[in-house]
């Protein structure tokens, strides 16, 4: 019985995702999505490289110019805007990282959420302002694999999910780790697709661009 309903859980979100209320399937959506995303490079005078000029230019991304790095694997489009005091995190490594980010939905032109600037939302019928709550996770690197999930934060209290958006990984094996002793902390900035970010953004199949700054808890 229980293998029934998996199975019967799974066609229904099948059928949820090649379809909506107003005939769209997948496809119609992902085309959506791309077309969000170039209008939002094109809009913001974004300049994408390859991955290759990416590594020849020593892993950096030209801030005069603004340019974006777009990682094939991922399809996710990284700036970075600073790599940070510290060290990268190393193979088998395991540590806490306090993440201050801003959320912004490019298809809908919406802030979704933020806590690295005053941004006040209700949280068990109080007032609250997210930019005193920093993302707390706890990241394990295993080869060049990076998995993590949220202690505590923003972002997973609005998504009401613990799980780190994959997108959010992505910079992890470029910029360096460290706390504001250490120097500046690492920043980048991410156009995210849907398909590398959180769960709502999966369902709904939207991209997201992120500005996230990395910090080192412990």
């Amino acid at each position: 019985m229980r293998r029934i309903y998996s199975l019967l859980s799974l066609l229904s979100a099948i059928l949820l995702l090649t379809s909506c209320n107003n005939g769209e399937t997948y496809s119609d959506l992902k085309d959506a999505e791309r077309d969000a995303i170039n209008h939002y490079i094109s809009t913001n005078s974004i300049k994408v490289i390859s991955q290759s000029q990416f590594t020849s230019q020593g892993e950096t991304t030209d801030l005069a110019k603004n340019e974006f790095v777009y990682l094939d694997k991922s399809g996710v489009y990284m700036q970075i805007v600073r790599k940070g005091g510290g060290s990268i995190i190393k193979d088998g490594e395991s540590l806490e990282v306090l993440c201050r980010f801003s959320e912004y939905n490019i298809k809908q032109d919406a802030l979704l959420c933020r806590n690295d600037a005053p941004f006040y939302g209700v949280n068990n019928n109080q007032l609250t302002d997210y930019s005193s709550m920093p993302d707390k996770m706890t990241v394990q690197r295993t080869g060049s694999t990076f998995t993590a999930s949220f202690v505590s934060g923003t972002l997973a209290m609005v998504h009401s999910s613990t799980s780190v958006p994959s997108g959010w990984l992505v910079p992890l094996q470029y910029v360096n780790i460290g706390r504001w002793s250490d120097g500046d902390v690492a920043k980048v900035r991410l156009i995210v697709p849907h398909s590398q970010g959180t769960a709502d953004a999966s369902a709904s199949v939207y991209p997201c661009y992120y500005e996230i700054t990395y910090e080192r808890d412990n």
